[in-house]
């Protein structure tokens, strides 16, 4: 039985390693460009100005009761319907799913980081101020550095949820590791094992990504 694991191993190692770097390479983009994007949306947000804060209401409102698959389903094919004459970059289809993911992790990130800038003291905003620094420089200097320390611990844990979240780009065909094993189900008519060493590169990845994650947590506590 052991060698009959061995040599599935052997034979189909690389098509699991090539089905976790997209899945990796997605959830990477992702969680960059969510976390870029939901400072921006969090900005809104926070403003003084109505209709700036309005539209960040609207944004997070609208990407959070609207499914994943639904926001993935639309960008997918919306755009590439629309843009099929134009830049070959602007339709390849880990572009389109990168900005589907990003678009919807924006959402949960600027919620995250609207709550970290607010967990700082507002005494600590009046003190720089008083001190004669500017707005953007009391964020700058004084508010985002303590906030980070609160947001990263939500940030890591929203990445290792990305990582599994992904799985859904097999709907449109991208090679994450859902669709390797399919392909290697689909070869070896075996239905459960291909899905079991899915889910173990799935657990390496998001257990891996987990100790990191307290370990940079302790490093920072300990600042």
């Amino acid at each position: 039985m052991l060698q009959t694991e061995l040599d599935f191993i052997s034979k189909y190692y690389q098509s699991y390693l090539a089905g976790m770097g997209t899945t990796l390479l997605l959830s990477l983009i992702g969680i960059v460009g969510g976390t870029l994007l939901g400072l921006f949306i969090t900005g809104l947000k926070l403003s003084k100005k109505k209709v700036f804060r309005t539209f960040g209401n609207v944004y997070v409102e609208i990407i959070r009761g609207t499914p994943l698959m639904v926001q993935l389903l639309l960008i997918y094919f919306g755009l590439k319907a629309y843009l099929q004459d134009t830049n070959a970059f602007l339709t390849n289809s880990i572009f389109l799913c990168s900005l589907a993911i990003i678009v919807n992790e924006a959402a949960y990130n600027a919620e995250l980081i609207r709550g970290g800038i607010l967990s700082v003291p507002r005494g600590q905003t009046e003190a720089a101020r008083c001190l004669g620094l500017t707005q953007k420089q009391t964020m700058r200097y004084i508010v985002l550095p303590q906030a980070v320390k609160t947001i990263l611990p939500s940030l890591g844990n929203e990445f290792v949820a990305l990582i599994k979240e992904t799985a859904i780009v097999v709907m449109v065909g991208i090679p994450d590791i859902i669709y390797k094993a399919n392909a290697i189900k689909a070869a070896t008519y075996q239905p459960i094992r291909p899905m079991i060493y899915a889910a173990v590169c799935y657990f390496v990845l998001t257990f891996t990504l987990s100790k990191v994650m307290k370990r940079v947590e302790r490093s920072m506590a300990n600042d």
